[in-house]
């Protein structure tokens, strides 16, 4: 006999929150959301589900693995989001708007630019070498050296 619990077959949870059925299969291998009964071979699931997947969209979409959306989550009805790792991402992140935003200003600068030749202008030429720095830094970080 089932439970009070409001349900929803997979079908219905892939159309209300535009996930694959494949990655919400996966996220049930992984622990992240787990099914409350089956109707035939379908899997059914607790209405919450949804919640649950905009929470790992979330994480997935600020950076965090699997492992950290997993340990937030746990096994209960309610996550446990960890405060003080959001804002350890946070800064990250931060940091990645900052170069975006960077380059987002040349990449419209240089379409705009009056140098006919985008080599001669000092702003693209700032553009370039920071971006060759940013590639330095990449290769550095892998453990690679730069030429």
């Amino acid at each position: 006999m089932r439970s009070s619990v409001q349900e929803i077959d997979i079908g219905q949870v892939v159309r209300q929150s535009g996930i694959a059925a494949s990655t919400l299969r996966y996220d049930e291998t992984r622990g992240l959301v787990q099914p409350i009964d089956r109707n035939g071979l379908r899997r059914v699931y607790a209405t919450s589900v949804l919640q649950r997947l905009s929470l790992i969209a979330l994480g997935r979409a600020a950076g965090f693995s699997l492992e950290e959306i997993g340990s937030m989550l746990g096994d209960g009805a309610m996550p446990g989001i960890d405060r003080p790792q959001l804002l350890r991402k946070a800064d990250p992140l931060e940091r990645r708007i900052t170069r975006l935003q960077a380059l987002r200003d040349g990449l419209r600068h240089a379409a705009g630019c009056r140098h006919a030749d985008h080599l001669q202008c000092p702003t693209f030429q700032r553009l370039m070498r920071a971006a060759l720095r940013r590639q330095r830094r990449r290769g550095d970080d892998r453990g690679r050296t730069s030429p």
